[in-house]
């Protein structure tokens, strides 16, 4: 659901721009009164693990489209929602400053939609006020995917109110509508399942890890750190070259409602400005090396309907490692700054 700039107008742009950065200083604020050193560099390893796990789509069969965790909701369970916000905020500016994957204009959008939403609303008011201190099986796999599909749900409706408010595509609303949750409520039962697989296996490894105030061990942390760091690194620089080039939810959606491959970009104003700022920024567009030779495109058949033509995926082990990497450290480092403030502005003990 990673929006493009080419939906929204400046004006709804700048509006959640404003709303998503008010949700990172509050974030940042709660971040520094917490006593958890740990914290940081999980933060970092969490969100390369994001990072990763965002490059591999996954085909919705019978749909020629495809979806990818967005993992707000995993991460706000494994991190609380504060932390959670903040890393997926991180790895959406990785993505759209370093890989060009998402608008900068639809920046404010695109961390409302897929981290305030899952980790400062879904989570402390549907999942953890239903999930307990000891769930049993059962519940934990109903109030689980509960939440992942409400998640997703929102999500999927934002981008549409999103993209109705701003009045730059003609994409009418209940088309767009019809066509954006039914894809989405697929892509959230995904979500719920990998969702509830990693928290089901880490209740049963580390339950210290869900446990808020527990605190494990110096070797527990490193292994779970470690575990997640190699998980990162294989899925990016090996499993990310078999994810599916079939257009994600959104792209779809796009296309059937408008007939099109794809939107007429801005020709003025604020957006080619953004536009031309992030093809200084972006490293590695589409998730390939700028140096790259160009992909081969395999047009859609004419029976599914106008698709954008999806990018190959050679070449994005490389460039998935080293957004993982850099995801860490930019993550981590700015966890690591934030509990140094706080440290600097306390008084000192008598």
């Amino acid at each position: 659901m990673h929006m493009a700039d080419a939906l929204l107008s400046p004006t709804v742009g700048a509006t959640m721009w404003a709303v998503s950065a008010g949700g990172v200083a509050l974030g940042s604020a709660r971040l520094r009164r917490e006593h958890d050193d740990r914290l940081a560099p999980l933060m970092g390893v969490l969100g390369g693990f994001l990072f990763a796990a965002q490059m591999i789509n996954f085909s919705i069969p019978g749909t020629g489209s495809s979806g990818h965790l967005t993992g707000g909701l995993l991460l706000a369970i494994l991190l609380g929602p504060s932390a959670a916000f903040l890393t997926v905020a991180s790895v959406l500016m990785v993505q759209a400053f370093f890989f060009a994957d998402g608008g900068l204009l639809a920046l404010g959008c695109n961390i409302f939609n897929l981290g305030m939403i899952p980790a400062l609303l879904v989570y402390p008011l549907c999942y953890r006020r239903l999930i307990g201190p000891e769930p049993g099986r059962r519940r934990e796999v109903v109030v689980t995917m509960l939440a992942a599909l409400l998640a997703m749900q929102l999500g999927a409706l934002c981008v549409v109110l999103e993209t109705t408010a701003s009045g730059v595509s003609a994409l009418p609303l209940d088309k767009f509508l019809l066509l954006m949750q039914p894809i989405h409520l697929a892509i959230g039962l995904v979500e719920g399942a990998v969702t509830l697989a990693v928290v089901s296996f880490l209740r049963k490894a580390r339950p210290e890890l869900l446990a808020r105030g527990s605190a494990p061990s110096a070797a527990s942390g490193r292994l779970v750190l470690a575990g997640f760091l190699v998980c990162a690194l294989f899925v990016a620089g090996g499993l990310s070259r078999f994810a599916s080039v079939k257009p994600d939810g959104l792209e779809w959606s796009v296309a059937r409602v408008s007939g099109e491959a794809s939107l007429p970009e801005h020709r003025s104003g604020l957006p080619v400005l953004l536009g031309a700022l992030q093809r200084r920024t972006a490293w590695f567009p589409d998730y390939r090396s700028v140096s790259a030779a160009a992909p081969v495109l395999t047009p859609a058949p004419a029976s599914a309907g106008p698709q954008p033509l999806p990018v190959s995926g050679k070449g994005s082990g490389a460039a998935g490692v080293a957004g993982t990497a850099l995801t860490v450290l930019l993550v981590a480092g700015a966890a690591l700054l934030l509990r140094r403030g706080n440290r600097g502005a306390l008084p000192p003990r008598a």
